[in-house]
């Protein structure tokens, strides 16, 4: 990995608990696309039908079956057999991915996130230090926000594709604007996004 992830060295060494700045991103990134989606939980005939109607499509129905979701298993459902747990979560895996495409493609995250230019605020939240040894820990690290522009664009096609590497670079240059301090902020407890 590139970008901020070296900045720290051997982070987690002394005990801290946290994780790299890209791999906060896509958790944020991931938490956002599930806020709008669809609300009723997928072990209720609503929450379901409401997925599989999403998962209509020609690419919908190509998801659920990359998922183990036959047609000939809809076909069962429609004839009124209830789906096994693994099942549920297998169409649930299908929905948020084909969700996740059509974010990305449709240009509606990006355009949330860059807010008509003016960005969106990032909390930065430290890793957690508590099970380190007094003598170990990273003094003055506390949390920290910054307003971040003209970087949602590049952050959401990397996160479309998966692509750490490339939120790494991008989160390197998020925390370059709080200065001297930005090193200690490679690795976080947390992040999040006001959006």
């Amino acid at each position: 990995m590139t970008g901020a992830t070296g900045l720290w060295g051997e982070w987690q060494k002394h005990g801290a608990q946290g994780l790299s700045g890209a791999r906060a991103l896509a958790a944020e990134l991931d938490r956002i696309a599930r806020q709008g989606g669809i609300a009723s939980p997928i072990t209720t005939n609503r929450g379901l039908s409401a997925r599989l109607r999403y998962l209509n499509s020609r690419p919908g129905r190509e998801v659920l079956a990359e998922h183990g979701v036959s047609a000939r298993l809809l076909r069962s459902w429609g004839r009124g057999a209830h789906p096994s747990a693994p099942k549920l979560e297998a169409v649930e895996r299908a929905y948020q991915e084909r969700r996740r495409d059509n974010l990305v493609r449709s240009g509606a995250l990006k355009r949330l996130l860059d807010n008509e230019g003016r960005g969106r605020r990032i909390e930065v939240y430290p890793v957690d230090q508590s099970a380190v040894d007094e003598k170990y820990r990273r003094p003055n690290v506390s949390e920290r926000s910054v307003q971040a522009r003209y970087v949602w664009d590049d952050m959401v096609d990397a996160w479309g594709e998966g692509d750490i590497d490339t939120l790494d670079e991008i989160w390197d240059d998020i925390i370059t604007d709080l200065d001297s301090d930005y090193a200690a902020y490679a690795y976080v407890g947390s992040i999040g996004i006001g959006a």
